[in-house]
């Protein structure tokens, strides 16, 4: 059984593709090749700092009907449904309140609010459109969503097993246990154990150095979040994904169970029992 391994700058992070199969390295090759085929369609249709991706066109649409891909479609359909299910614990409509921030792009256009609901995702079959004036900003599942994507693609090549690893966002599928360890909010490194056959994501919440952690978690009423890492397993990368901020917005004592209840596992934050 053949391993070929190869990692390459996506999604705002580094990417590492790793494949087994009893094949030669020319074609392990060509399988993380159609991997990081599937990550590159991705950001190029979901990011929200690209001036010209699905998403971007999608929130300056005006509330006109925008005709997207099919897997725009589908991933719009997740994060509508984890916003309502969740409870706006993880919410894709913050896009307004992140470009105030500064933590996203303004690209113009009409003032935005805030926040929205679920509700103001309108999804037909190959369109969508935004009912009133929000920002969506998919930065919360759409990482996880395109590992899930890469994985299949390595999978249809004849990959036997293997990982994606999108800086946080990982999932591994076939016979292989992967070791992994999750990356603290002081810098340590904390054993995790092994995974097989599922996905794994991590959110932190840092506090000070914004120059250097731009990005943002925004919990209900704008309440600044607890400092800490959260990691989440579950079958899908696109879930533990999106339940990473469910864990990081949810109070302490219902984190757990709120996360168990939309399909995944959380690991309790070992910083905070150290």
């Amino acid at each position: 059984m053949g391993r070929l391994q190869r990692m390459r700058p996506l999604l705002g992070t580094f990417v590492e593709i790793g494949v087994e199969a009893d094949a030669p390295d020319v074609e392990l090759a060509r399988m993380i090749d159609a991997g990081f085929a599937e990550l590159e369609q991705a950001q190029a249709r979901w990011s929200f700092q690209s001036t010209d991706s699905e998403l971007t066109r999608l929130n300056a649409a005006g509330g006109q009907v925008l005709r997207v891909h099919r897997r725009t479609v589908r991933l719009l359909r997740l994060a509508r449904a984890m916003t309502a299910h969740s409870g706006g614990l993880f919410d894709c409509t913050v896009g307004g309140t992140l470009v105030e921030a500064g933590a996203l792009p303004d690209h113009g256009g009409a003032p935005a609010l805030p926040r929205g609901e679920a509700g103001d995702i309108e999804i037909g079959e190959g369109w969508a459109r935004l009912k009133r004036a929000v920002r969506l900003t998919l930065d919360g599942i759409a990482k996880g969503f395109a590992v899930d994507l890469a994985v299949s693609a390595l999978r249809r090549q004849g990959a036997a097993a293997g990982w994606v690893n999108a800086g946080g966002d990982l999932r591994v599928f076939g016979e292989l246990v992967l070791p992994v360890s999750r990356r603290e909010a002081d810098g340590r490194l904390t054993p995790l154990g092994g995974l097989r056959c599922g996905a794994l994501a991590s959110s932190g919440v840092r506090l000070g150095e914004p120059e250097r952690f731009p990005a943002l978690l925004v919990g209900r009423g704008a309440r600044r979040l607890p400092r800490g890492v959260h990691s989440v397993i579950a079958r899908s990368a696109w879930r533990a994904d999106a339940l990473t901020k469910v864990a990081a917005a949810a109070p302490a004592r219902e984190r757990a169970a709120r996360v168990r209840a939309l399909g995944g596992c959380l690991i309790e934050n070992l910083e905070a029992q150290a």
